[in-house]
Order: structure tokens, then sequence, then C-alpha cells
């Protein structure tokens, strides 16, 4: 499985597009990299760039965009709302799968030696790639920012990590990391004060505010130590600043770790605090690209505050979250082209599902030999445990029942993981089939190449099998909440869970059509007799299952 890291460099210009646009030319320069969003502020004259790969690209490209930047930006003329100390500010990489936060160090290292060595220029290691301790802040690093960077530079304890300690007049200096995925989150108010900003964002962030008396001088504890005020969020940054383009004030934070502090408890408690200050939450925005899971835990969060049945559809609850959250307010928020696993999904990969209901049955009607039963299969197990998760959903806002709404949102929320399963294998099963052509259309001109076509014939027709046995299992497992539903869900729904239990014996049925098929083709006999086993046993009990079901159907109409 391929390693995907991602880099969100951070280039000090936000009004100059042009500019901007020969930076993210060279980063879609190198093969292997994907360009997923470019966000530009002008009040912070400021643009995050994301880019997404195997780490060796991504390096490839980070490398390319900092010297890049090193040339055509002068730190000298910046102005901006936003802390910097260079031209790419920070650039961190990101660990997204199947890598280690260690390796991904290892990279961020990599990165910053060459750019020190080769660009002649300053570099500091912040977050997990820290060298020293104290440079794990950022904000340490940043102090004084651009204009401090040429007395820091003459102190021995500021020498950079990698690169010479000169300070660069026209480029200033940069930041390279590794760290878990941030999100920058800003939430909107009802006024254009910086100073109310700040004492909001003094009271939610993790280092909170400086003790004063009543006079607003400094307190100092038994050690001669300021004495701070922790703020109420771990694991965020935050300040307040007013944006001219949108003509509010915003509290501007970054999680910098979603498990502890989650996107709606950050906003849930930043509109608590400004409720006790005089002021209202108006919205929020998302800087650059958030993982989608942050969207759903979002919309959950909000339909169990309002007793509502969490087992949406994907869809469905990430546009509750965008509204809950006010994430439209100041411009639209396009959920494909913020969320990262959708930047990352490719068409390609689900041309079935993606079809309108027409689109697929034509597609099924034609003269094209996928889809074919399989996918058919599988789809029928998907719409079996749809009708299931239906009548969860209208169980659980049934008058006189509010007291069950969390027991039947817990079900539909099963029935969502289940269709969303059984939705995959409807592609899944006809990219088997293609497989299987593939592997007959391999050269078999020389011994050598006889010996590999047969091994791929062979490994693809496993799969071939393997995957309607798994529509199988799954559809069976469906039926246990189709049963379910039959007995305790809404009365008035009943022949629904009825018609979903038909779906899904049928889905099971015809799946096994396709595992016997297919174990036709296997050498090794013993695997066909073991897949066909278990093929045979959970067909026994789907059937039997389904008399259950329709007999509870039957006894309620």
């Amino acid at each position: 499985m391929k390693q995907i890291v991602e880099c969100v460099p951070n280039f000090s210009e936000g009004l100059d597009m042009g500019l901007i646009k020969q930076i993210t030319d060279k980063i879609e320069s190198v093969e292997g990299v994907k360009l997923l969003d470019v966000d530009p502020g002008k009040t912070t004259n400021r643009t995050v760039v994301t880019f997404v790969g195997e780490p060796e690209p991504v390096i490839e490209a980070a490398f390319l965009a900092i010297a890049k930047a090193k040339e055509l930006i002068d730190m000298s003329k910046h102005k901006g709302e936003h802390p910097r100390m260079g031209a790419t500010d920070v650039c961190p990489l990101v660990p997204i799968a199947n890598i280690s936060m260690e390796e991904t160090v290892k990279y961020a290292h990599k990165l910053a030696k060459r750019v020190g060595e080769e660009l002649d220029f300053p570099v500091y290691c912040y977050e997990s790639a820290a060298l020293k301790p104290e440079r794990k802040n950022l904000a340490f690093i940043r102090s004084g920012e651009y204009e401090a960077l040429s007395d820091k530079m003459l102190k021995p304890e500021w020498k950079p990590d990698f690169g010479p300690a000169k300070f660069d007049a026209k480029a200033g200096s940069t930041v390279i990391g590794a760290r878990n995925f941030l999100v920058a989150f800003n939430v909107n108010l009802n006024t254009t004060s910086t100073r109310r900003a700040n004492a909001i964002a003094f009271d939610v962030r993790e280092a909170g505010r400086v003790a004063t008396d009543e006079k607003g001088k400094n307190l100092l504890d038994e050690k001669g130590q300021t004495i701070r005020i922790p703020g109420t969020l771990k694991a965020t940054k935050a300040i307040g600043w007013y944006i001219e383009e949108y003509g509010v004030a915003q509290i501007s934070m970054n999680l910098t770790d979603i498990l502890i502090t989650p996107v709606h408890i950050a906003f849930d408690e930043v509109e608590r605090a400004s409720r006790e200050r005089g002021i209202r939450v108006t919205g929020s925005e998302l800087v650059g690209l958030v993982p989608k899971q942050s969207l759903i835990d979002a919309a959950k969060h909000y339909l169990t505050k309002q007793q509502r049945s969490c087992g949406l559809d994907e869809k469905e609850l990430i546009k509750i979250a965008v509204k809950s959250l006010g994430l439209d307010e100041l411009k639209p928020f396009i959920p494909q082209e913020r969320v990262i696993e959708y930047l990352l999904e490719s068409e390609q990969n689900q041309p079935l599902v993606k079809m309108n209901l027409v689109e697929f049955a034509n597609e099924t009607a034609s003269e094209s030999p996928a889809p074919g039963g399989g996918s058919i299969s599988a789809y029928m197990g998907a719409l079996g445990i749809s009708l299931a998760t239906m009548v969860a959903n209208l169980s659980s806002h049934k008058k006189g029942w509010d007291h069950r709404w969390a027991e039947f949102s817990t079900i539909a929320e099963e029935g969502q993981v289940l269709k969303d399963k059984l939705l995959f294998k409807v592609d899944e099963d006809t990219q088997a089939f293609n497989k299987i052509m593939e592997a007959f259309g391999l050269p078999k001109s020389s011994d050598v190449e006889k010996l590999a076509r047969k091994q791929a014939i062979q490994d693809a027709t496993i799969f071939a099998t393997k995957v309607p046995l798994e529509v199988m299992k799954l559809s069976y497992q469906s039926m246990d909440l189709i049963k379910k539903m039959a007995e305790i869900g809404n009365p008035n729904s009943v022949t629904d869970a009825g018609v979903g239990a038909l779906a899904a014996r049928s889905a099971v049925m015809g799946a096994f059509l396709n595992v016997k098929i297919n174990a036709t083709g296997l050498e090794n006999k013993a695997l066909a007799e073991q897949l066909l086993n278990e093929g045979m046993a959970i067909q026994e009990k789907a059937i039997k299952l389904e008399q259950e079901i329709l007999s509870i159907v039957h006894s309620k109409i």
C-alpha cells in the first residue's frame, strides 16, 4: 500500500495570484503529486497551499516551491495580519496513510537539510521534527517575526537547525516540520473589535492569558515567573483579528489535535465565551482542507443535541455540519473542494454507484457483460438494508417515541455502514470481473509468460470468488437489523422491512451463484470447496431468516 503524506506550505503572499501560480506550477510539475487546494487571504497576505502524494515526490515538490518562493517574494516589503518570518513561512509534512510520524519526521529533516544546503537558507524544525525541545512550538520560533530575525541570527541560541546562521533580508527564514493533521478554523463574530476578539481567543486557547492585578500589572508566582490563566480548549492556538474583506472580527484557531478538540467543540466553546462577553457568533470558516470525519462528527454532535437520528447518509450529515457551524456564511462551502477524502477520490473507482437509476439500468441492459449479476446482487443488498435504515429513522421521529430516539439512531447508523459497504461491492464486483478478463489477455508466447498468465488468472479468480462471498456475508448480516425493524420499528413501515428482507435474501442467493461459477475456475480445489461450503451455509441461514421476518410482517399487516 502506498504511503501518503500531505504538505501544507504557507507562503507570505496573498494578493498576487500570478506569483502564487508560479509557485504552484512548480508543485504540479512533479509527477505523483496532486495539488488539492490553494487558499489565499487578502488581509493576512498569505496563501495556504495543500498537496499530497508519496513522500519522495512530495518533498521534491516542496523543495521546488520553497526555492521559487525565495526567488519571488520580498519579505522586506511584506505586510499582513498573520504572524510570519519568511517567504515560505512554514512547511509541515503530515502523515495521511500507511506512514508513521517517525517516518514522516525523517522526510521533514531530509527536506530541511536540502533547503538549508542547496538554497543556502536558514531553516528551523518544529513540532514532531523539532531538534530542540523549545523549538517544538511554532510560536516560539516565530517570536518577533521577520522584523526580529536580523538580531536573533546573531545569538548562538538561535542558530538554525539547517543552513547558514545569517539573515536573508529578502526571504527571511522558513520553518519545516512534521505534525498531525491540523485544522485551521476561524469563528466569525458580530463585532469589528480586534481587542474583544482577542479577549475571547485568550479565554479558549490552551495557553490562555497572563494573570494581572486590578491595575493591569502582570502577576508573578513565588519564583518570580509570570502566572498564566489557562484557556478552556486543549490542543488549540487562537488569536483575534479583524478581516477587512468581510468586515468582521474572527477568532482564528489552529486545532492541532482534532481528536482532543474537534471542530464542533471549538465552535461551541467560542460561542459560549462570546455570549458571556455580549458577542454573538454568526458562523465560521475553514481555511484549507478538513478530514471528512470532522464534519461527520460535528453533524452527529448537533443531531444528538436535538435528539435526532444520526443514521443519515454521509452527504446529508455533511450538509447538516455546514449549516450547524455556519461554514457557508462568508462564502459558499463546497465539500468536494474542501474535504480531503473527496479530493483524493477517483470517479474511475466507482463509476457504477455514481450513475443515476436510469443510467445504471441502461448500462446493465447494454451489450456490456458488466455490471452483471454480482453487482446487481450487491445493489439489492444495499437496497434491502436501506429500507431497514429508513424504518429506523422513521421510528426515531415517531410521535410518542421520543424517548427511544437514541435506540433507533444507533440502528440507523449501523444500517448506513452496511449500506456503504454493499455499495462499494457494486463496483468491486465489476472490477473483479475485469481483472479476470485482463489476466486472460496477458501474453502467452513463452513458458515464462504462460506461467505468469496462469498465476494472474488464478489470483483474479480467487478475488472474483471472494467478492460475492463478502456480499453474501454483508447481506445476511443486514437481515438481523431488518428483522429487528420488523419487530420493534414503526408498525406503519413494517412492509418496508419485509421488502428489505426479500431484497437481502435475493442478494445472498444471487451472490452465491457468482461464488459457485467463479469457484469452478479455481485449481485449488480445497479452497474452492471451502468457499462453496461457506456460501451454502450463509444461503441456508438467509432463506430461513427471511421466512422468520416475513412471518413477523404478515402478523402485523
